[in-house]
C-alpha cells in the first residue's frame, strides 16, 4: 500500500475510541473516588457498588437461604413472632448462630425484625410455602453449588458434575431403572411442575383439540392441571417405564412408557404434543431428533407446546442466561435456549406458524407453539 493510500485510511474514525476512554475512565480508582463524593454522580456509583458487592456476596446470601428452608422456618414462624432464643431451642442451634441467621434473613427480607426483638415471617419468607416445590428446589442446590465451587474448572469442563449424576435420565434409560433415582427425579419433578402448568395454561389455550400428549411428563402433573382446566380432553403420559410407573394420572388418561431418545417413533393418535421443561435438558442432536419425531407422530394441523424457562438471546437474562445456562451446562447435555432458538428447531424440523407467547411470568418458563402443515 503506498504511502498515500496509508494516510487516507488513517483518518477514519476509531469506532472503539470513545469505549477505550469509557472503560478506563471507570476503571480508574481516582474517579470512582470523586464519583463516590460529587452529589451528580454518588448514588450512581453507591447503586453500582452495592451491586458489585451483591454479586460477591451472592452465594453467602443462597447459603443463607437454604439454612432458613432446611430449618423449616416457615413453619416454625406460621403462627407467631418468636425470639431467636426460642427458635435455636426448636432447630437445635446455639443462640448466637440462630440470631446470625435471623438478622441475615432479615436483611434478605425473609424475615422481619419487630420493636420487641422477636422475629416474624417476612413478604418473602411467607411467600415460599405458597410456591409449589420452591423449597424442595432450594434444598437441592447443594448439588450445583458443590458443582460451581471451581468454575473455571466447570467452564473448561474439567469436573466430574454431582448434577449429571443426580438427573441421570438425560443420558438415556442409564440409571433410570432404578426406583430410587426414578422416585427422586419424579417428586422433585412433579413439587415444581404445578407453577409450570399454571403459567403455561394461561397462556395457551387447548379449544378444540381432542387429545394431547404429554413427551417427557414425569408423573402427570401437567396432565393433572389440563384436566382441571379441560375436562373432556383425552389425555395421555409418554416417559420412561420406571417413570411411568409411578405417576398419578387423572382419571380417563393414559401411559404408555419408552424413551424419546432411543424409540425409533412416538406414539401416534395425539393432535397436541406438550413438552414441558424437556427441551432444555438435552443436547441440540437430542432436540432435533425428539423435534422430528413430534412432527412425525402429530396429524396434519396438529400442534406442538414447548413450555420451559428460556433464555434471552440478544437481551440477556438473569433467570435464563446467569442460572439455567449453568444449571443445565452442570448437568452437561442440557442447555438454555432463548426463545429464537427453540423457533429455529421447531421450522428446522418442519412446524409451521412457529410463535412464542408472552407469560406473565417469565422467570418460571416462557411458551412456544408451533402448527404441523395442514
Amino acid at each position: 500500500m503506498s504511502s498515500g493510500s496509508y494516510s487516507r485510511f488513517s483518518f477514519l474514525p476509531d469506532k472503539n475510541a470513545f469505549y477505550r476512554w469509557w472503560v478506563n475512565l471507570a476503571g480508574s480508582p481516582a474517579f470512582q473516588s470523586w464519583a463516590s463524593a460529587m452529589p451528580g454522580t454518588r448514588r450512581l456509583a453507591r447503586k453500582d457498588g452495592e451491586a458489585l458487592f451483591d454479586l460477591v456476596s451472592g452465594f453467602v446470601y443462597s447459603q443463607v437461604l437454604h439454612a432458613f428452608v432446611s430449618l423449616d422456618m416457615p413453619a416454625l414462624l406460621a403462627k407467631e413472632p418468636l425470639p431467636a432464643w426460642r427458635l435455636a431451642a426448636r432447630t437445635r442451634l446455639e443462640p448466637r448462630q440462630m440470631e446470625a441467621l435471623c438478622q441475615a434473613a432479615t436483611a434478605l427480607k425473609l424475615l422481619k425484625r419487630r420493636k420487641d426483638g422477636d422475629y416474624q415471617l417476612g413478604r418473602l419468607g411467607a411467600a415460599l410455602p405458597g410456591v409449589p416445590g420452591l423449597s424442595e428446589m432450594i434444598r437441592h442446590h447443594d448439588v450445583l453449588y458443590r458443582d460451581l465451587a471451581d468454575p473455571l474448572a466447570f467452564l473448561k469442563g474439567g469436573t466430574e458434575t454431582e448434577l449429571a449424576r443426580f438427573w441421570p435420565y438425560v443420558f438415556g434409560q442409564s440409571g433410570t431403572n432404578d426406583p430410587e433415582i426414578a422416585e427422586r427425579y419424579s417428586k422433585l419433578m412433579a413439587d415444581s411442575q404445578g407453577l409450570v402448568a399454571e403459567e403455561t395454561l394461561r397462556t395457551i389455550r387447548l379449544d378444540g383439540a381432542h387429545r394431547l400428549m404429554d413427551v417427557g411428563g414425569g408423573t402427570g402433573a401437567f396432565l393433572r392441571a389440563v384436566r382441571a382446566e379441560y375436562p373432556e380432553l383425552r389425555l395421555r403420559l409418554f416417559d420412561l417405564p420406571a417413570v411411568v410407573a409411578g405417576a398419578e394420572l387423572p382419571e380417563g388418561a393414559d401411559m404408555r412408557g419408552g424413551s424419546f431418545r432411543d424409540d425409533p417413533a412416538l406414539p401416534g393418535g395425539a393432535d397436541v404434543i406438550s413438552l414441558v421443561r424437556v427441551l432444555y435438558d438435552h443436547a441440540d442432536s437430542t432436540v432435533a431428533s425428539l423435534l422430528g419425531k413430534v412432527h412425525s407422530a402429530l396429524p396434519p394441523g396438529g400442534r406442538v407446546i414447548v413450555s420451559e424457562p428460556m433464555a434471552g438471546g440478544a437481551d440477556p437474562t438473569r433467570v435464563g442466561d446467569a442460572y439455567f445456562a449453568f444449571y443445565t451446562m452442570a448437568m452437561q447435555t442440557g442447555k438454555a435456549r432463548s426463545a429464537e432458538e427453540i423457533k429455529a428447531h421447531l421450522a428446522q424440523a418442519g412446524f409451521q406458524q412457529v410463535q412464542s407467547h408472552k407469560t406473565y411470568r417469565p422467570f418460571v418458563t416462557g411458551v412456544v407453539t408451533a402448527t404441523k402443515a395442514a
